[in-house]
């Protein structure tokens, strides 16, 4: 795959490490502990658009907390960009999701309840299954957030809010992100319109064939809060066999080390399937435009 094929992380620095960025259609996760500057490193991602690319890229949010991600505050302040929120209660309408006047918001919140325990083991039965009509709820909103983004040039997304647990199978969070990434992202258009639209594709056919995108150019970046702050924790932490970090294309780390009596932030990129890996600890700062890699 040539550079010009490459999504760039957007991190001064980084892209050339990488052999010239992240490869498309495959997932990247970025795991840290809260406040290392795994949002802001996302907001880069979603903005270093490239000339195939028509529009900045998206949010999803899965988070269940009362807190914010601060995604529009570091949106404004770094980008100069107002994001537009969706609603999760959107009501789909097959007759305009094609006009030039249908406008979605560029950050969607999916999961409105707050404050709510995510893992099935901490779940009563009545529990575990409001969540899944809860999801079931907001799947339309979801896959349909997706499918307009795409089909008017979007090519990279960010997936935010994810709480670590200790079994991802049984997380409602893991549930979703899974059904985003194979059902939605990773599926051929046409099926996926066809699970939108259902009973009225037929009608609408015509315009869904000629809006539609390729997946393979559509880059998946998943921002995973790690309990651990130490970069060599993190690195050494085992993985089962059904964890998120098993299936990802390329995992970067971003943690603190003892640099002498202080501690520093740096990144370490554990896996880059086929493409140049650095077998290295990156230093990097953070400031009003995000990440940069100090050589």
């Amino acid at each position: 795959m040539t550079n010009d094929k490459r999504l760039s992380t957007g991190v001064p620095g980084l892209d050339e490490k990488l052999g010239g960025g992240l490869l498309p259609d495959t997932m990247t996760v970025l795991v840290g502990s809260s406040g290392i500057g795994k949002t802001q490193f996302g907001l880069q991602f979603l903005h270093a658009t490239s000339t195939q690319e028509q529009r900045p890229g998206v949010i999803f949010d899965l988070s269940t907390r009362g807190d914010s991600q601060n995604h529009a505050e570091y949106a404004r302040r770094m980008f100069d960009h107002t994001l537009l929120e969706e609603n999760p209660e959107r009501r789909f309408d097959h007759d305009t999701f094609f006009s030039p006047d249908e406008r979605w918001g560029d950050y969607l919140r999916v999961f409105t309840s707050r404050g709510r325990k995510v893992n099935r083991r901490d779940l009563d039965f009545d529990q575990w299954h409001g969540w899944q009509a809860e999801l079931s709820k907001h799947l339309d909103t979801t896959i349909g957030f997706f499918f307009h983004h795409f089909t008017r040039g979007v090519r990279r997304f960010i997936v935010d809010g994810i709480e670590p647990v200790e079994h991802q199978g049984e997380s409602i969070q893991f549930e979703l992100l899974e059904y985003i990434y194979h059902q939605i992202v990773r599926k051929e258009p046409e099926w996926v319109a066809r699970d939108l639209f259902r009973q009225h594709y037929r009608e609408h056919a015509g315009q869904i064939n000629r809006h539609l995108y390729r997946k393979e150019d559509v880059g998946c970046m998943v921002l995973y809060t790690a309990p651990e702050t130490s970069l060599d924790a993190m690195i050494e932490r085992p993985l089962d066999e059904g964890d998120l970090l098993v299936g990802a294309n390329t995992i970067i780390y971003l943690g603190k080390i003892r640099d002498g009596v202080k501690f520093r932030r740096a990144m370490y990129v554990s896996k880059h399937r086929g493409s140049v890996c650095p077998d290295e600890i990156l230093l990097y700062e953070i400031d009003n435009r995000g990440l940069r890699i100090i050589e």
